[in-house]
This record gives C-alpha cells, sequence and structure tokens, in this order.
C-alpha cells in the first residue's frame, strides 16, 4: 500500500472511534493552550513594556534617589560598606535621602552637557478634579514637571498648549488634563476644557490645555492624570516625595557620557566626598524595559515546565489508547498480514495514527492558546499577539510526542502473528 492510502486509512480509523480521540486531543490541546496562552500574554506585556517605555526614547536617563536596601528579618542595612568595586564607604547618613527641589534646580543649572533636562514629582493617587456640577472619583494621580515634561515621557497635546517657562517658575495655578479626567468633567467636549476653570481639591485651576490619550500601563492609567508644575506643586500640594531628573540627549551615542558628567556633575550637589558611594541612582529608560522584561523569563520558564508536565501525562494516555486499539483490533491486523500486508504497512498506520492525534491536539491548543493570551492583550489595550515561534514548537513538540507515545504500540501491532491474532477473542 502506498502512504496516502495507509494515511487515509489512519484517519478512518481515528473518525471512527471519536470520543475516545476527542479526550486525548483535549488532553493534548489543554497542555499547548497552557503553554502558547501564557507565551501570548508575555508576548503582550513585552509589547506594552516597549511601546511605553520608548515614549521616552533610547537616548534618555533619569536620576533618582537611593532607597535603603531592607534586610529580612526586620533590620535595614545602616552600617558603613565598602564597595568592592569602587572602594567608596556608604555612609548612614547618606542612605534613602531624597532628592530636594533645590537640589534637582541646582542640577539643571549647572549640567552643561547638550542635553535636555526635565524636573518632575510624583504627588498623589486620591485627587478629585471638578468643574461646575460634574467631578471625577478620588482616583486621579497628580503630576509635577515643567515645560520639558512632556517631551521625555512621551505625551502629546490633543488641545490647548504646553505649560511654559514662566508659568514654572512662578508656580502659577494652571495645568494639564489627562484625556479621561477632561472627558469626565466636560460633557460638552474636551474642545471646552482649554482656558476654562477647573477645581483639584477645592483649589482653582486654569487648564492650559489636554493630553492625547495614551491608556494604561501595569494598571496605571496614563490617561486619568493631571499635571501641574513642580513649583505648583510643591506650594499648594508638598507631598514630602523624591524629585526625578531626567536628561534627554541628542543621540543614544551621547548617553554613557552624559551620563557621566550628570554623575560629577551631582555628587557635589549632593554634598558627596570622593570616598563615599553614590547616594543616588542613573537609570537608561531602555534599561528599565529591559529589567521588566527578563523579569518575565520567569514566567515564560514556568509556561514551558506547566506545558511539558502536561504533554507527558498526555503522552502516557495516548500510549495507553494506542495499546488499547492495538488489543481491540488484534483480528484486523491478523487479517492485514493475512491477506498480504506487511508488518511495516501496520506499524506506519499505528505510528500515523498516533501523530495525527498528537497533530489535532496541537492545533486546537495553538488556537486556544492565542485567543486566551490574546484577552490578556485586549486589557492592556495592545494589538493582536501571536508567538509564530511557539507555534511552530508546538506542533513539533507535539509530532514528537505523537511519535514516541505511538511507538512502541506500533512495534507491538507490527509482531503480531497473522494465525494467532485471526483466532484471538
Amino acid at each position: 500500500m502506498k502512504f496516502l492510502d495507509v494515511l487515509s486509512l489512519a484517519w478512518r480509523t481515528i473518525r471512527g472511534n471519536k470520543l475516545r480521540t476527542g479526550l486525548t486531543v483535549a488532553i493534548i490541546a489543554f497542555g499547548i493552550m497552557a503553554l502558547v496562552g501564557i507565551i501570548t500574554a508575555i508576548k503582550a506585556m513585552n509589547q506594552k513594556f516597549s511601546e511605553s517605555f520608548s515614549s521616552m526614547g533610547a537616548n534618555a536617563f533619569t536620576l533618582r534617589y537611593k532607597e535603603r536596601n531592607i534586610r529580612f528579618g526586620g533590620g535595614d542595612d545602616r552600617q558603613i560598606k565598602l564597595s568592592k568595586k569602587t572602594k567608596r564607604k556608604e555612609k548612614k547618613s547618606n542612605l534613602d535621602k531624597k532628592i530636594t527641589k533645590d537640589e534637582a534646580e541646582l542640577f539643571a543649572k549647572t549640567y552643561h552637557y547638550p542635553a535636555i533636562t526635565s524636573i518632575s514629582i510624583f504627588g498623589n493617587r486620591n485627587t478629585i478634579v471638578s468643574h461646575e456640577e460634574r467631578k471625577t472619583s478620588p482616583n486621579v494621580t497628580l503630576l509635577g514637571g515643567d515645560e520639558n515634561y512632556l517631551l521625555l515621557n512621551g505625551f502629546a497635546m490633543a488641545n490647548g498648549r504646553n505649560l511654559n517657562r514662566t508659568e514654572v517658575q512662578s508656580g502659577t495655578n494652571v495645568c494639564l488634563l489627562g484625556y479621561d479626567v477632561a472627558k469626565k468633567i466636560f460633557k460638552q467636549g474636551i474642545e471646552k476644557a482649554t482656558n476654562a476653570l477647573v477645581r483639584i481639591n477645592n483649589i482653582p485651576y486654569r487648564v492650559m490645555g489636554v493630553l492625547e490619550s495614551r491608556g494604561s500601563t501595569l494598571g496605571f492609567s496614563r490617561d486619568n492624570i493631571i499635571i501641574t508644575s513642580y513649583t505648583n506643586m510643591y506650594r499648594n500640594f508638598p507631598s514630602g516625595g523624591s524629585y526625578v531628573v531626567a536628561v534627554l540627549t541628542d543621540d543614544i551615542l551621547q548617553v554613557t557620557e552624559a551620563m557621566g558628567e550628570a554623575e560629577a556633575a551631582f555628587r557635589p550637589i549632593r554634598k558627596l566626598s570622593t570616598t563615599e558611594e553614590n547616594n543616588f541612582v542613573l537609570d537608561r529608560s531602555d534599561s528599565i524595559a529591559e529589567k521588566a522584561m527578563k523579569s518575565l523569563g520567569f514566567l515564560t520558564v514556568s509556561a514551558t515546565v506547566i506545558g511539558l508536565i502536561t504533554l507527558i501525562g498526555a503522552a502516557i494516555g495516548l500510549m495507553n489508547i494506542m495499546l488499547v486499539s492495538v488489543s481491540e483490533r488484534t483480528k484486523e491486523v491478523g487479517l492485514i498480514k493475512a491477506i498480504g500486508g506487511k508488518s511495516k504497512m501496520v506499524r506506519r498506520q499505528f505510528l500515523l495514527e498516533a501523530m495525527i492525534i498528537s497533530v489535532l491536539g496541537a492545533i486546537f491548543g495553538i488556537l486556544l492558546g492565542i485567543l486566551v493570551g490574546n484577552l490578556f492583550s485586549l486589557v492592556l489595550n495592545t494589538g493582536f499577539v501571536v508567538p509564530w515561534n511557539w507555534v511552530f514548537y508546538g506542533i513539533a513538540i507535539c509530532s514528537l510526542v505523537g511519535l514516541l507515545a505511538g511507538l512502541y504500540p506500533a512495534l507491538k501491532a507490527g509482531r503480531l502473528n497473522p494465525i494467532e491474532a485471526l483466532r484471538y477473542e
């Protein structure tokens, strides 16, 4: 018999045992679904990370304060330490020392490298914005920045204008509304927001413009925000937080040099001696995204382990079903051999049956996995994601599972004696 004839015979046999085939396909499909689904979700998260952090650009970095390292057991790392790399002492008084407004402004004034700097501070997440009879829930995030804040954080204006230098320096009560905030309190349209008077926690502010929609990142809405100047926040909403300085260079090749210049300029401002360790951190914007993406690698490993364990169980189940099939079809095998069928053809038929069941499980599992994974991408508001490499991996793995699971039953069927097989009851 030709290969196509054997394939057709194997397919007819599988169709003749719909319940048994369906259960086996379902076991394999759920294993592949768990694997591909989690991989798809992780790829959607990676895409969201890339979109979020690339808005600041790979040619940017930030200066923020160095948080205290907390040890297990409740103690903290307060003793004087000696860095192995720099041989600089890390003093107790320098740990957890936040960057003040004066320090941030002095750095921006004395940093002479050809780059754009921006000072900002995070306010609170329970702000209420109101206009006439309408107001938001107490979940609006208040941010303080300067005239360069939008540029360095990837925001764009949908209507109106950005804050100017004079407004930042004077700390005037002016603000920019996030898209969701403007849509919530201006029922006639966001165009009516510009130059309107709103109240932020009962303090009157003039709206200079409305930001374009940015969506959300890791549960933080980029549209449910309100931005004012950091000087205004210092006066009206003192949070006691640490200021952040962002620096944007003209070219990605200048980032390393610009970071060195920034460290040299900021150390005297932070009153550090030459023997003391930095009490601030310089972070490249692309390195933050890279670290976040690497942390998702653990989920990838977990998904792979879960999927492989399920597939091992499916392989055992498939082998058991194929062995039962050999026993049930002993007379059929004997008849095939009695009329001239070869052992090679019988082995090939059983192997093809096992592989077809596995590939069917892979196809259904991949489709379900992609659908389940993209439910997560809908939550993150990213595009439709297909992990093409794992689509091919899934089919290859399931083909291997079918081959291994069907190998022993196929060999057993091929070794049956035709006379004894015909007499089998």
